[in-house]
């Protein structure tokens, strides 16, 4: 399928939602050599989760699909399907010399330009390209206004919106070192 295939069907998947009141305008589906491996809707208003994006659903659902031991991935599982490690790619600015392969080589078309949660997940989960049919502008004329929160992240966390404030580091600190004295942990 070629891209235009591609975005009519993450448009479509757009459309229903909107048409059956899931949620806003936004669908899209995960590519692996012109095939779609996962598709997600919009599903807000369905389930009363704002995390319910698009993307985000779709990312789940390939998670899901490509894991063979998902929902419960047990520890000797680890190391295959999406959380194979692999070495991180040249250049890199990652600390950490492998992580798990996640979904390297997959692409995302979405109906409009993805959030600054959807972009987290996207980057978290490795998708190597994102296609988008409506812009930031697009997507502020029917009252989906992203631009803010990507402007809010370059903010010092004291000058937020939402106000973020460090209490207690060494309660974390805790948990992190429990990680970092893992012998066994697996990096993703």
């Amino acid at each position: 399928m070629d891209h235009k295939g591609l975005m009519t069907e993450a448009a479509r998947l757009a459309t229903e939602s909107v048409e059956n009141g899931w949620g806003g305008p936004f669908g899209a589906v995960i590519v692996k050599d012109g095939e779609i491996v996962a598709r997600g809707q919009n599903r807000v208003l369905l389930t009363g989760d704002p995390t319910a994006h698009a993307e985000v659903e779709c990312i789940r659902k390939a998670s899901q699909l490509l894991n063979p031991y998902s929902p419960s991935i047990a520890p000797e599982e680890q190391n295959e399907a999406t959380l194979t490690l692999v070495p991180r790619p040249p250049d890199s600015p990652d600390i950490v010399p492998e992580r798990a392969h996640m979904l390297m080589g997959y692409s995302l078309y979405t109906a409009g330009i993805p959030c600054p949660m959807c972009m987290s997940a996207i980057y978290w989960s490795r998708i190597s390209a994102v296609y988008f049919s409506c812009d930031l502008d697009a997507t502020k004329s029917i009252g989906f206004d992203d631009a803010f929160q990507y402007e809010d992240f370059s903010r010092p966390l004291d000058e937020r919106t939402i106000p973020v404030t460090q209490v207690h580091p060494e309660l974390g600190e805790q948990a992190y070192a429990a990680w970092n004295h893992k012998p066994d942990h697996h990096p993703y």
